[in-house]
């Protein structure tokens, strides 16, 4: 950069500024295009800056506030001012250097005060304060810092595997108390499933006896009006009677039913017809009672 080119005529690029000296001393910038030189009163072209944006990256490894090594990742975009391209052309050796020794001294400066979940959260907040102090130093050497991006950050590898356990835990326990709520649910919808199955069950039960009894109430009362000498106890004793051998009946056609004992014979139905009867009586009694008390 500091060589001298010795030429009458020099084309500086499109994106670029030229720094022209005389006799060893800087005179001016020359912008891009074809440029004339007094070579013999000692003006050359000096040596030739980019305009364009120019990306740096540096890696950083520091320790955040709870002890935890960590890498930072920051990419630097920066250029050169164009009206200050004499400062940056003699000011800095090595202008990436510098920056990245800025770099490193602000992030040192304030991650070890953070936390590594802290760290994550305030990326930006370290990338604006590295932004800062680049602008305020750099700016006086003719750059201008355009972007700070802070790429990536890297803890030490046993740090990012307890992480990576702790958040796995985590999910598991709030898939268990999903788990457990849906359950849950499962529980009580089904209880409630029951409930209302047994009540309906009931209800149904219920329907039908009431429907047997009357169908009993209105058969003996057809029976009696027209067979003229018949008492409603022969009545309900026929109907017993058929009820009965319709019941045998059911147990012989069903698949399902093993070998079954039931006493068989006129008798046994005279003693099933007076154990219904008997019932029936003790609750008409039962209830006549309660009406007197």
């Amino acid at each position: 950069m500091g060589n001298a080119y010795c030429v009458l005529c020099a084309c500086v690029d499109q994106a670029s500024v030229g720094v022209v000296e005389r006799w060893g001393r800087f005179d001016r910038l020359a912008q891009p295009g074809l440029h004339c030189f007094n070579f013999p009163g000692g003006e050359y072209l000096a040596g030739v800056l980019s305009t364009r944006i120019q990306s740096l990256d540096v890696k950083i490894e520091t320790k955040t506030k709870d002890n935890v090594f960590v890498q930072l990742h920051c990419s630097i975009q920066y250029r050169v001012i164009k009206e200050n391209a004499d400062d940056a052309f003699y000011e800095l050796q090595n202008p990436e250097e510098q920056i990245q020794a800025y770099v490193f001294d602000v992030v040192r400066a304030h991650v070890p005060r953070m936390t590594l979940d802290e760290v994550f959260e305030q990326k930006s907040d370290v990338a604006q304060a590295v932004s800062e102090e680049l602008e305020k130093v750099m700016g006086a050497y003719g750059y201008n810092i355009e972007h700070i991006l802070m790429v990536d950050i890297i803890p030490d590898p046993s740090v990012r595997k307890a992480m990576n356990e702790i958040n796995a835990a985590q999910r598991m326990q709030l898939a268990s108390v999903y788990k457990g709520e849906a359950e849950k649910i499962l529980q009580v919808k089904k209880a409630e499933a029951e409930a209302e199955a047994k009540y309906l069950g009931g209800v149904g039960v219920a329907r039908q006896r009431q429907a047997i009894t009357d169908g009993l109430r209105e058969n003996i009362l057809n029976f009696s009006d027209k067979i003229e000498g018949t008492s409603a106890k022969e009545v309900m004793d026929l109907i017993m009677i058929t009820q009965y051998f319709d019941t045998i009946k059911d147990l012989g056609n069903s698949s399902k039913n093993t070998t079954v004992f039931i006493p068989h014979g006129p008798g046994h139905v005279r003693d099933i017809g007076e154990q219904i009867r008997n019932g029936m009586m003790q609750g008409a009694s039962a209830q006549l009672i309660d009406i007197d008390q």
